[in-house]
């Protein structure tokens, strides 16, 4: 019955996650199950995809009481502490499963992760390169080690990393949309706009390469064009409010203030953090003159 019931929990693990732990629970209830690593794991895998993260930590450590050498053990319990933000805990657990297992990728890119986040950019990069050195074809490793370059202004590594991610995914959104923000800061006006314009067609949900896109037709004076793309955005992303925000500005200048207005009323109704923002906002003061504009917010 043992066998079985691991059979059938696997059968269920991917869709029916907790019909799996029943089936789990019941393999665990042998003495082999308090033994099977195997077993251990899965169930802590469960549930830590469940949300019971205590149950998960559980398993973890007592996989680890039964083979103080499982770097997998290490790993979970890096990736536990790490989403609850516990950054110490999850350095030293992601460090230990490389400790063990030296071509670790996974527990390498988390650790670059929390460094990233922590603001150690050295450290951050040094781990995402280990990363990539013991998986070549790690696109989201090459990705944020991309951004990190380009956050630093080093934008030809920044550019040379993006593009390693289009080896491995060609039409991967955000790379493109990578591509054309280091493209526009190295000057490149219309490859920018073309890898904004793949990105748009690949994945027309996100948001930010309407807003990248459209901003470099307003630089240019282009206001007819960029509030075209931004309403493009707009229509396949109704809840982001800075795309609405960024419309009413460029309306300004194309005098079309009832249309600038009704944005604004859109924008602050999606975030109302925006209003205090927008109170400062030197270049809505065509606006700000405006009677239900007054009435509205003062």
């Amino acid at each position: 019955m043992y066998f079985l019931y691991k059979l059938i929990a696997g059968l269920f693990q991917k869709k029916q996650p907790v019909r799996a732990m029943k089936y789990y629970a019941k393999a665990y209830g042998f003495l082999k199950g308090k033994k099977d690593v195997g077993l251990l794991m899965n169930m802590a895998l469960l549930y830590d995809q469940t949300g019971e993260y205590v149950k998960a930590e559980e398993k973890y450590n007592e996989i680890l009481r039964i083979n103080p050498e499982e770097s997998a053990a290490y790993y979970g319990l890096g990736v536990l502490f790490d989403n609850s933000r516990q950054f110490d805990k999850a350095i030293s657990c992601y460090s230990r499963a490389i400790e063990i297992s030296p071509r670790y990728s996974k527990a390498y890119f988390f650790l670059a992760n929390i460094f990233d986040e922590t603001g150690d950019k050295s450290k951050a990069i040094y781990n995402y390169k280990k990363a990539i050195e013991n998986d070549p074809g790690y696109f989201w490793a090459y990705n944020n080690l991309g951004a990190i370059y380009e956050e630093m202004n080093q934008n030809d590594l920044a550019l040379h990393t993006f593009k390693e991610c289009i080896k491995i995914d060609p039409y991967h959104y955000k790379a493109l949309f990578n591509i054309g923000v280091v493209y526009e800061k190295l000057g490149h006006r219309d490859k920018a706009i073309e890898n904004y314009k793949l990105s748009i067609a690949i994945n027309p949900s996100y948001p930010y390469s309407y807003l990248n896109l459209a901003v470099i037709y307003r630089s240019a004076g282009d206001f007819t064009n960029a509030v075209n793309v931004i309403t493009q955005g707009i229509d396949n992303n109704r809840d982001s409010s800075f795309l609405y925000y960024n419309r009413a500005c460029f309306y300004i200048h194309m005098n079309m203030l009832d249309e600038s207005f009704c944005d604004l009323v859109k924008a602050t109704e999606l975030s109302p953090g925006l209003i205090e923002y927008m109170k400062e906002d030197k270049e809505l003061d065509p606006v700000k003159e405006m009677v239900k504009y007054r009435e509205k917010w003062h």
